[in-house]
């Protein structure tokens, strides 16, 4: 009979199987921003803080949308345990229609973006590069979304590697496309573009991957079973929409107020001036290449419940679940405990400005706890994706992380100017490095802790009642 530690070594197996392509696919989607740090951290410190601003607007519109869409993986994911693989490829067209109807509603928000803008109090010149840079990205949305759908399926039904190849390729395309909008390429007549290369560069990025995919789709023999070409699998379904909507406008909408709660930030530390955004900037990014960990995890962790689910094995499914969490916490310590430890040098690979790493530099003192909690609640809220358990955690969201991270953030950066107020009084006693950004990224911390927590146990209780239906 399997020890428990047997058995979580073969559950640890199974996932980190699906995980790891996810994980490098996810590092190449999150190197697009990178290396426009990168770029732009050695181009023009006004640049970057545009970069921070116009990322953090467009990253509050598109994850949202991303993921109503991204309902389709665990819907598929149990289709795909119980071996109803046609209905499954139905799936897929069915998250293409919403995917386009979205678009229209991102692309408006991008495209006159006065109420993402109106918190960071923009200079004129800074308020140009951003509304320009994100009119690029409203043309890079529709290809996104509908990336997003392919890659909900494709994880979904244990075929991450696909996904990973396409994501690797818009990588290799985007970066010399960038290098060379960005900086100029005198030679060849290219002049330097600034923020708008980068735009450009992830415009073609993007349509390139969503062209690879169709195509994939259309000549993969893997999926000759999903009958993707099926006579009428393609036309509009009102009631797999209607369940994708169901599942996904909570889903949505949880992830997009735990997502914009963290990109928000940006848009109020943009009032401490350009420096302060730029080392926000930084630590931004480094922290969301931490995050590829147990976001990878989390998507292996949930494709394998779903499955299980379908397949009506719920004490697998619940076993993987817990399994899953406990490497994901194991993971982010070491993780996050060797970034910690060499931040200096880290951040010194970003920027050789003294001011910019000063402004980051402080910022990271979180990132071990940050990251720890941070892969918790991730990985427990797809958890509970998979048993279709949504509207709850979005609940948990709007209180820890808008409630608690984005409204103490800004209580602490900003509650005590003066000290005119009772809460500037109060706060005035605390040492002055917890005020401006730095408040921030500690009421942050505090709210996704209390995210962690509180999903971890609403995971539990979902997970006994499971059992408890096994068992009766």
């Amino acid at each position: 009979m399997p020890t428990p530690v047997h058995r979580f070594t073969a559950d640890a197996r199974r996932i980190l199987t699906l995980a790891w392509p996810v994980i490098v696919g996810q590092l190449a989607v999150l190197a697009f921003g990178t290396l426009d740090t990168v770029l732009l951290a050695r181009h023009a410190t006004a640049d970057l803080a545009a970069l921070a601003v116009g990322g953090s607007a467009y990253i509050i519109v598109f994850i949202g949308l991303m993921g109503v869409v991204t309902a389709v993986s665990p819907i598929v994911g149990r289709l795909h345990g119980a071996g109803r693989h046609a209905e499954a490829g139905r799936q897929l067209w069915q998250a293409l229609w919403l995917a386009g109807g979205l678009t229209g509603i991102g692309a408006l928000a991008l495209l006159w973006p006065d109420a993402l803008l109106r918190a960071s109090r923009l200079s004129p010149a800074l308020d140009t590069q951003v509304r320009t840079y994100l009119a690029w990205l409203a043309l890079a949305l529709p290809a996104a979304l509908g990336f997003a759908a392919f890659r909900g399926f494709s994880n979904a039904i244990s075929r991450p590697r696909v996904v990973m190849r396409l994501q690797l390729g818009g990588l290799a395309l985007k970066a010399p496309l960038a290098w060379a909008l960005v900086g100029g390429v005198p030679a060849l007549g290219v002049p330097a573009l600034g923020i708008t290369g980068c735009g450009i560069s992830t415009v073609v990025a993007f349509w390139a991957q969503a062209l690879a995919a169709i195509w994939l789709a259309r000549r993969d023999p893997q999926h000759h079973r999903h009958a993707l070409g099926a006579r009428g699998a393609w036309r509009p379904d009102p009631a797999a929409l209607k369940a994708l909507l169901r599942l996904g406008i909570p889903m949505g909408a949880g992830i997009a107020v735990e997502i914009t709660g963290f990109a928000a930030m940006a848009l109020f530390i943009a009032r401490l001036g350009e420096t302060a955004v730029a080392g926000h900037q930084i630590a931004t990014n480094l922290v969301g290449l931490l995050f590829m960990l147990p976001l990878g995890l989390s998507h292996g962790t949930a494709a394998l419940v779903a499955q299980r689910i379908g397949a009506q094995d719920l004490a697998d499914a619940r076993r993987i679940g817990h399994h899953g969490l406990l490497l994901a916490l194991g993971l982010a310590l070491l993780a996050g405990g060797a970034v910690w430890l060499l931040r200096g040098p880290i951040v010194g690979l970003y920027t050789d400005r003294p001011d910019v790493a000063a402004a980051a530099l402080p910022l990271l003192s979180w990132v071990l706890v940050f990251h720890a909690v941070d892969a918790v609640q991730t990985l427990t809220a797809f958890v509970l994706r998979a048993w279709h358990v949504a509207l709850l955690p979005m609940g948990v969201y709007l209180l820890a992380v808008w409630g608690v991270g984005l409204g103490g953030g800004q209580w602490l950066a900003f509650g005590a100017d003066g000290g005119a107020t009772a809460a500037g009084a109060w706060l005035a006693r605390w040492p002055a490095d917890w005020q401006g950004a730095r408040g921030f990224w500690i009421a942050s911390t505090a709210g996704l802790g209390l995210a962690a927590v509180t999903l971890t146990l609403l995971q539990w209780r979902v997970t006994r009642r499971a059992a408890a239906r096994v068992a009766g």
